[in-house]
Order: structure tokens, then sequence, then C-alpha cells
């Protein structure tokens, strides 16, 4: 925005944009130059997530918050920072700041401050000196005596435009004015004014009255060296105004995710309720955290996500295809008229408002939002059809004034017509999931992973979240070019031919927190293609590219199957002596499951291991395990995931 004391016209040329906005036609330094104010307005989505705790804790725990009468020195809240588990916590929640704060363990306000400020390209080389400092103050040096109350505060290092500010003021005698004008040039990257500057810096300038370094004491390398560092500094540096603001932001965030997480994690997934890729990684945060997500209730839930006993309720207008303004016609009407008894009683009354169709319909099944009004999914999928046409033509006899069967009973006597719920059972789980990521981007009850958890983090060095962009710090947790493992499920594969007609591909990998783009060029697709299929549970290792603005992808060299991975299947006895007399009839149970999970017997009290040669191996599935542990018990019968060598 542009502030003027006429009509900005009268200074500046105008233009009027196809939207009917108005913008200036010269440049920001040229605005700057006529004298004219700037200033930029930012939007922060944190802030309305403050505001949405706040009043999500009123609404469950009964509890206003003053969010500014928060108490700033909580040490609990301090240490959770220090923790690294900081997702959701405005401006400290990407990798590298995880690492950051872990390493800096903030003992207040100050360092998150100074964390926010160094986080950044050229002050991010101060990071191990700041924390060095930090943790044993007698390893501070400074260049010379006058940099010691100025760089005190900050354990010896340059941490924001205010000290540059203060030590060509202390240390070369400019004035506050000049050294402002040094600060901006530094940030701007004006080489000319640098390089003239450093001149009066080091040597001082007597036409404009600035002694510099040298007259006051200090030698002529050692103020080239202060000003190399100034400029390294300065060219990304935060001013500590701007950085403190951040901080108090991120201290914020981090009280309310410690004193209220529930509340917290419902605002913040309803911040990015339109982003189902951000929505899977908080998700998986909170399963983390242990709080439980509840599928979406046509009966108990609203637009947003909400706290619901404890839990948080997924929220309604996340369902694909259903709009808001849907939704608030749902509330309205429940509310008035109280919940929907069951599917008809639903088709029923939103039939009045014509604000739903089959696809609307469909998706509340899939999702789960009918769950609560009896049946499983997969009869309300089969009966909805039969349930909407017999509404349509209740309501068409009734606007041409027909009288139909059902106008000349009862309301009991109308509930023996209805359409009975078909013996069909429910969808398996592989089927439930899939609608769920179908209508809501994610999976919710359940992940096709899970029951592959324990071998996936053993032979993974990333998860698909260290690939996603970061909008708040630019980049992702991943470098270009380095050589990581990712595993998971391939949901998609597309196939394309080169210049010369040669196959390559492009699938999606999805893991328990996201998903992944998998590059394969023809010479590693035409090695591993047999492995490259839709639903393939797989491991892939690559080389990161990094990509402008946007998730990282992966480029692949090499894929293994999750079914090659070795297991080994431990069975414990509590002697040699019992393991000796049950031998034959446990080998007799084995026989039939042949695979390639090596079998391994400890006998409890002499400690003892014995491994059964690799013909008695087997495939350790759920039936051979429900077997066994109705044989030996439940604490006797352990699959033990080993790791794949030489794929990292």
């Amino acid at each position: 925005m542009v502030i003027s004391q006429k009509s900005v016209d009268e200074y500046v040329p105008l233009s009027l944009g196809s939207d009917g906005s108005v913008t200036a036609q010269f440049t920001m330094t040229t605005l700057e130059e006529l004298g004219l104010l700037k200033m930029d307005f930012l939007g922060l989505r944190t802030l309305t997530v403050i505001q949405d705790v706040a009043r999500l804790a009123g609404e469950s725990a009964g509890e206003e918050i003053d969010i500014e009468k928060i108490d700033y020195d909580d040490k609990k809240v301090l240490s959770s920072i220090g923790t690294g588990r900081t997702d959701g916590i405005f401006q400290l929640e990407s990798g590298g700041m995880k690492s950051v704060m872990k390493e800096l363990k903030p003992q207040n306000l100050e360092d998150v401050i100074a964390g926010i400020s160094l986080y950044r390209p050229g002050p991010m080389d101060f990071i191990p000196q700041y924390i060095r400092g930090k943790d044993n103050r007698s390893s501070i040096t400074y260049d010379c005596p006058q940099l010691e109350p100025i760089l005190a505060p900050t354990y010896g290092c340059i941490v924001y435009q205010e000290q540059v500010m203060q030590i060509v003021r202390d240390l070369a005698g400019y004035t506050l004015g000049r050294s402002d004008l040094l600060r901006r040039a530094m940030s701007k990257k004006k080489g000319d004014v640098m390089r003239k500057e450093r001149q009066s810096f080091v040597y001082g300038n007597a036409e404009e009255d600035v002694p510099g370094c040298i007259a006051n004491g200090i030698s002529e390398q050692t103020a080239n060296k202060i000003y190399d560092e100034m400029i390294d500094f300065a060219k990304y540096a935060f001013n500590k105004s701007h950085a403190a603001a951040y901080a108090v932001v991120a201290y914020q965030t981090a009280w309310l995710k410690y004193y209220y997480p529930v509340e917290f994690m419902a605002a913040l997934m309803t911040s990015v309720i339109d982003v189902p890729s951000k929505v899977s990684e908080y998700i998986y945060s909170c399963r983390q955290m242990g709080i439980e997500i509840l599928p979406p209730d046509i009966n108990k839930g609203v637009g947003d996500f909400s706290v619901d006993r404890g839990k948080i309720r997924y929220g309604l207008t996340a369902i694909k295809s259903i709009g808001r303004p849907v939704i608030a016609t749902i509330i309205e009407e429940r509310n008035v008229r109280g919940a929907f008894k069951n599917l008809k009683d639903f088709i029923e009354r939103m039939s009045e408002k014509e604000v739903i169709n089959k696809r609307s319909i469909e998706n509340f099944i899939k999702s789960g939002a009918f769950d609560s009004l009896g049946g499983t999914r997969k009869q309300l999928m089969i009966i909805y059809v039969q349930i909407l046409d017999q509404v349509n033509r209740e309501k068409k006899y009734s606007m041409t004034g027909q009288m139909s069967l059902f106008d000349m009973v009862s309301d009991d006597q109308k509930a023996e017509f209805d359409t009975p719920l078909p013996k069909v059972g429910e969808y398996e789980n592989e089927t439930k999931f899939a609608f769920e990521k179908e209508v809501l981007g994610i999976y919710l009850s359940g992940h096709p992973m899970e029951e592959y958890e324990e071998k996936w983090r053993k032979n993974i060095t990333r998860t698909t979240l260290d690939f996603q962009f970061d909008e708040e710090t630019g980049r992702t947790r991943v470098h270009d070019g380095a050589r990581e493992v990712i595993g998971g499920m391939i949901t998609a594969k597309t196939i394309k031919y080169t210049k010369q007609n040669k196959v390559m591909a492009f699938v999606t990998l999805e893991d328990l927190a996201g998903s992944v783009e998998v590059v394969i060029f023809p010479k590693d697709y035409e090695k591993n293609q047999q492995f490259l299929n839709e639903e393939a549970k797989v491991f892939i290792r690559g080389r990161v590219s990094e990509e402008d603005e946007a998730a990282s992808k992966m480029i692949c060299e090499k894929v293994i199957p999750f079914e090659q991975t070795k297991r080994e299947l431990w069975l414990q006895y509590a002697d040699k002596e019992a393991y000796l007399a049950d031998e034959a009839a446990l080998l007799e149970m084995l026989r039939d499951s042949d695979g390639r999970d090596m079998v391994v017997i400890y006998c409890k009290k002499e400690k003892a291991i014995k491994r059964l040669p690799a013909g008695r191996s087997v495939n350790a599935d759920k039936l051979l395990l429900n077997k066994l542990t109705n044989y030996l018990g439940e604490s006797c019968v352990k699959v033990i995931e080993k790791s794949i060598e030489n794929l990292c």
C-alpha cells in the first residue's frame, strides 16, 4: 500500500487492473526515492488458528483464553519447543528449524527470536557458533573490545540488523541515520554503495564527519574482517522487531499446542482444510500425539474440524463435492428439527431443501458421514438410489396433488414399507480405505500401509513429508542430489515415451505420512518394471530432484518389493526341555507354511537361541500367526522385521 499526503495520482502514474485493483506503475525503489510511504500488510493463517483455538477451548473446556496474557517464560512450553516436535508451530515446523530448536533448547523468548533470525541462508552459518557460545560462555571471543557489549546478548554472533547498525556507530562513528542507510544497502545488495561504505567504515570520511575504525584504535585487518562478516550476514538478516513479532506468534502457537493440543490440532487442520496433503500430514502428527481422529458425522459434525470429547471430529466441508452452503443447510435443518434418524429421513428432509444429489449422497456414505444412521457403508451404497427414487416419487405426487399409498397410512405403517437393508455386510478394509481416499483426499479410518509400519520404518531414510514444499521456509527438507530411500504403496502410474521411443514412467508413492512423485527413466524402468504396478508396496532408492517452489521428486535407481524384505519369526519356550517335547508338533504345524521368514526358537530359562534351517522358513502371515498365538500364547510369538542390506 502506498500512502501520500495528497491524492496518489498527483505523484505516481496508476493503472486499473481487470479485477478493479489500482496499481502504481513505479517500482518500490522509485516510490521510496519519491518520499512516499510504502507499507506491506501480510495476512497470517496462523492468527486465524490462534483465534479458532481460543473459541474451541471455550466450547469444549469452558475456558476463555486471552492469548495476550499468557506467560511468555513458561519452561514447559519452551522445553516442548526444544524437543523439536513443532508440527504446526508458526515458523518452527520445517525439518531444519526442528533440528535447530533441538540443538538450541531455548530457555526464554530471546532464544526463540534468535533461532528465527539465524535460520536463514546467510546467518545460518552462525548457528553452531551461537549454540556453542550459549552452552559455553568461555568459548566466546570478540575481534575487538568494542564488540562485546553489542554481541554479548547473542553469544558473540551478529544476529540482528540492529546490531549491524550499532557496530558501525560504535566502531566507526556513524550517525543513526547513516547506519540505517548502510543496513539498507547491505540488505538490498547494493555493491557500489557497500564498496564506498567499506572505505568510510575502515578509514573514515572527513567530508561526511565519519572517523572510521582505525581512528578508534581498531586495526585495518580487524575492521575489514568485521565488515566482511556484516556483509555476509546482512544479505538475508531480519531486523529484531520483525523476528520478535514472529517469535511471539510462534510461542503463542506452542503454548496453545502444549495446553490445548486437541483444540490446536483441530483449528490447524481447519486452516488447511482445502489442502489434503497438509491435512494428512497433521493427522499423522495427531496420531503420534495420541489424538484420535473421528470420521465425519452427519449428526455430530460441523463444517470445520471440531472437538468431540477429547477427540477431533473430521470437518464435513472436507468431503469432496460438498460445499459450505450445503453443510450450512444441513446443520440448520438439524438444529431446527433434530438429528437425522436414518438414511431415508436424511434424504426426505434434505430433498425439500434441494441441496443434495446422488453424488453428494455417495460421497457422504464413502466418507463415513452416514455411519451413525444405521447400516454398513456397503448396505447404504446399495439402497440409497431406491430410497432417493421413492422420495422423489412421493414428492412428485405431492406437487401434482395426487395421493399415493403412503398418504393413506400412519407413520408407523409407513415404516413397514421402508426399503430393508440388504444382507451384504461391510466392504473389505482396502475398499473402505480407497473410498475415503477418493472423497476425503486421505486415508482416515485406517491405512493400507499400517500393517507394514515396522518394516517401512526400518528401511527408509526419508518419509514423503520430507519432500513437501514448505511455504514459510521456501524449501523442502531434502536436498537436491541426495541419495535417499523411501517406501510405500504405488497409487498411480503414468507411462511416457521418450524421443527415442523408450518407455519411462511417473509413479505416485504413498506412505503413512503423504505422497511423493517418483520419476523412472528408461534404463531403470526396464530393470524394475515388474515391481512398478499400482497397489504394489515397494522401497525405492534414488536421488532427490528439487523443483522450483514445489515438492521435490525422487529419481528412481532401484526398486525392492516389500515381500523381498527379511523377517524373523521368534517363538519362545520356557526352557529347552519344553521345546524338545513340543518340537515334532511345532514342525508339523509349520510344514504347510512355506515362505522366506526364518524361524527362531528362544528358550527363556537358558537364554538359548536356535535358528531353524532355511528349508524350514515360513510365511508369517496372519493365518499362521493366529494359529501359533492360540497354541503358544500371544507373548510367545513375535515377528521381527530385518533391514534390507545394501539398500541405503
